[in-house]
């Protein structure tokens, strides 16, 4: 005999946020308030002028996956009085804010291995498979270990630190460059998301393993002066252990005075999944290029992108939602 299809309750978009931005059950087949109940999301159809979300829901023992859910019912820049803000906002900066690798980082990384005669180049496979080291400088470590050091590099342990930080200043300079042109635009989503939560009072840093300098570049050109001014900066070797080491985002927390707990990360990748919830932060995953088969299980969402109206995947009151008990496994 055939198993039974699982359960199916169509609703209204505003009724399904509505539940979302409350204590309000939703429709017995849709309820989110148990622990072993995954949320999917597998269509968004218009009848009759109006959104309505499908739902279905599948017991899957102690973890549940949300993806998709899009909440263009609430992409106003107020959250609604009953929503629980987040303290502070967390995002990465490669493949967050911009997605920087394979066109930028990558390619400063070649155009500094080329200029310093090495005769090593990475290729976007290869870059792919590198990013899962965090920090350019590891990054290069790790490979010239791996497939052996170039000619030109020095013998001694020491002297290649400060080779490998040498080739990394000038490929920063390089990728520097870049975001000066503009050449690199932000994500769909960032600027809304990030106006919305310094509007409401939310406090908003960058937390990266990429060199201080580079990270300032992307939020001061990119965002901004204005905006640039009322977010901190945590990057580089400001900590002396990288994701998905979990430091930079507890320092980040410390600094800015909040509770763990209260902080909505928004990482792209596996390692600063990892890290963001060894600190005991909520996290939304935003793929990027390099990483949208990587796993994301252990995700509170998963999203394309931020997305800006029409086309708005979150908002800074689902961020908020994320903190309400009905989330908590």
């Amino acid at each position: 005999m055939a198993a039974a299809a699982a359960a199916t309750t169509t609703i209204s978009h505003s009724s399904l946020i509505s539940a979302l931005y409350s204590n309000n059950q939703l429709p017995t087949a849709t309820s989110i308030s148990k622990n072993n109940t995954t949320l999917i999301v597998n269509n968004k159809k218009r009848i009759c002028g109006t959104s309505v979300i499908t739902i279905k829901n599948y017991m899957n023992g102690r973890r549940r996956r949300r993806s998709g859910v899009v909440c263009s019912a609430a992409s106003s820049s107020s959250a609604p009085p009953s929503v629980n803000l987040p303290k502070a906002l967390l995002f990465d900066c490669d493949g967050v804010l911009v997605d920087t690798e394979k066109d930028g980082h990558r390619i400063s990384f070649n155009d500094t291995f080329a200029e310093k005669e090495l005769g090593v180049t990475w290729d976007v496979d290869l870059y792919g498979e590198l990013l899962k080291i965090g920090g350019g400088k590891e990054r290069m470590t790790a490979y010239f270990n791996k497939v052996g050091w170039p000619e030109k590099a020095p013998k001694s342990e020491e002297e290649r630190k400060e080779f490998i930080a040498s080739l990394h200043k000038r490929k920063t300079e390089l990728f520097m460059t870049l975001i000066e042109k503009k050449l690199l635009p932000l994500r769909p989503g960032v600027a809304k998301l990030i106006d919305q939560a310094l509007g409401n009072g939310v406090k908003v840093a960058v937390c990266s393993t990429s060199n201080e300098k580079a990270v300032s570049a992307i939020v001061s050109f990119l965002l901004g002066p204005k905006r640039a001014e009322q977010i901190q900066i945590y990057a580089g070797d400001v900590v002396p252990r990288k994701k998905p080491d979990p430091a930079i985002y507890l320092l980040a927390s410390s600094t800015l005075g909040v509770d763990p707990s209260s902080c909505v990360v928004v990482e792209d990748s596996a390692i600063g999944l990892a890290a963001a919830k060894a600190a005991g932060m909520k996290c939304i995953v935003t793929k990027s290029g390099y990483t949208a088969e990587e796993d994301f299980l252990n995700a509170d969402a998963v999203f394309d992108c931020i997305g800006d109206p029409p086309e708005e995947r979150f908002d800074l009151s689902f961020c908020g939602s994320l903190l309400e008990k009905q989330y908590v496994s």
